[in-house]
């Protein structure tokens, strides 16, 4: 049992010392890469991500980074669907539209979903705006359900 006590903190050091070792040698290669090409302290948060252990973050740092930049630039992503892939006349005036209705430069991520049959379903955060035809359908459908015939 003494020996398994004795043992344990030797692990944990030597296990401490191969992680330091892998997290220069990481460094390192960040330096060596990234040092010619990006700004002194873009290469610097790198390495301090590193050294905190964070750079599993990298992906979601770099995406809550982007929508910073966008709120700053007046720019708000905007999913739009639509049941046939738009010209470039009709996407400019949706965007022109959909820019004016957010109060914000409007990006349209078009996704094309023939089930909608016709119109427009556009997402602007929480908000939904449903245009779309098979909605009306389905509307009109639910109001004659209800109708009671003579």
């Amino acid at each position: 049992m003494r020996d398994e006590t004795v043992a344990r903190p030797y692990a944990e050091t030597l296990f401490a010392l191969a992680e330091r070792h892998e997290a220069d040698a990481k460094k390192e290669l960040i330096q060596k890469v990234f040092s010619p090409e990006l700004p002194p302290q873009l290469v610097d948060f790198l390495l301090v991500t590193i050294d905190k252990r964070r750079q599993r973050l990298l992906r979601q740092m770099a995406q809550h980074f982007r929508e910073l930049v966008d709120e700053r630039e007046g720019r708000a992503h905007v999913d739009v669907t639509v049941a046939r892939q738009p010209d470039g006349a009709t996407l400019d005036l949706l965007t022109r539209r959909l820019s004016d209705l957010i109060g914000a430069t409007a990006v349209p991520h078009v996704r094309v979903r023939p089930e909608i049959l016709g119109g427009i379903i556009v997402r602007a955060g929480d908000t939904i705006y449903d245009g779309s035809v098979r909605r009306r359908l389905d509307g009109m459908r639910r109001q004659l359900l209800k109708v009671e015939l003579p």
